[in-house]
C-alpha cells in the first residue's frame, strides 16, 4: 500500500490522461511488425511505472506547469534511455534475466532537484530505491543493450521539461516538500515504434520466471 504525503499547496485540478497502471499500457500495445534482427535497430526502453494514484497525481501537476508531455509520458523512472538494439530476442532475454534476479524493493520520492543549466528539466529525488535503481540500469546497460551514455545515470521523476524559466522555478518550489513512498515489483519494457511512440511490450515480475508462452510481440499467447 503507497504511502503518500501530499504537498501543501492545492493540487491542480487539470486532469491528464491515466497513467502509471499497467493495464493501461497494455491497452496501448499495437501489433507490430516482425520482430528478430533487424538492421536499422529497435530502440528500447526500460521503466519503473507507479501506482495509478501517484501517476496520475504528478501527471496533473506535469500539466499544470504548461509541460506539452503530461498527457503522454507516465510518471516513471528511467532505468534505461532510447537504447538501439540489432537483436529483439536476444534483448528481451536479456531485460527477463536482470528481472529474474531481481526483489521487489520500495521507492521513496521526495523533494526537487535540476538539471539545469545543462537541461532545462525539473524533477523529484529518488531517495529509498536510489541504489536498486542504479544496480538495475547496470545490470540492463549491458549485452545487447551496452552503450556509452553521455551523462551518468541518475534516477529520477521529470516533474517538467522544456518549460519557461518561471515555470520551472514554480515546479522546483511548489513539489519541493513532495513525499510519496510506494513498492516496486516489475519493470516495462519498451519499443519506440515507427510512429514515434512508447510501446509497452513486457511487464517483468521482479524475482519471478520469464512466462514461455509469450508471444514475439512480449503479450501472453493464446490458451
Amino acid at each position: 500500500m503507497a504511502s503518500v504525503s501530499r504537498v501543501a499547496a492545492h493540487e491542480p485540478q487539470r486532469v491528464t490522461a491515466r497513467a502509471g497502471s499497467k493495464a493501461a499500457a497494455q491497452t496501448q500495445t499495437q501489433a507490430h511488425s516482425k520482430y528478430g534482427q533487424r538492421s536499422e535497430g529497435i530502440g528500447i526502453g526500460v521503466i519503473l511505472g507507479f501506482p495509478a494514484e501517484i501517476a496520475e497525481e504528478l501527471q496533473r501537476w506535469r500539466a499544470s506547469f504548461g509541460d506539452p508531455m503530461a498527457g503522454v509520458v507516465p510518471a516513471h523512472i528511467t532505468l534505461v534511455t532510447t537504447t538501439m538494439t540489432q537483436d529483439w530476442e536476444a534483448t528481451r532475454n536479456h531485460v527477463r534475466e536482470v528481472a529474474r534476479r531481481q526483489k521487489p524493493f520500495t521507492v521513496t520520492i521526495a523533494g526537487t532537484g535540476s538539471f539545469r543549466p545543462v537541461s532545462p528539466v525539473v524533477f523529484l529525488n529518488v531517495e529509498d530505491g536510489f541504489g536498486d535503481c542504479v544496480s538495475l540500469h547496470q545490470q540492463l546497460q549491458t549485452g545487447p543493450l551496452e552503450r556509452d551514455l553521455q551523462f551518468s545515470y541518475h534516477p529520477h521523476v521529470t516533474v517538467a521539461h522544456d518549460v519557461a524559466p518561471e515555470s520551472l522555478d514554480e515546479a522546483e518550489t511548489v513539489l519541493r516538500d513532495y513525499r510519496a513512498t510506494f513498492p516496486v515489483a516489475s519493470m516495462g519494457l519498451y519499443e519506440h515504434d515507427d510512429n514515434g511512440i512508447w510501446q509497452l511490450r513486457e511487464e517483468l515480475d521482479f524475482g519471478t520466471e520469464p512466462h514461455h508462452d509469450r508471444g514475439q510481440d512480449g503479450t501472453a499467447g493464446a490458451g
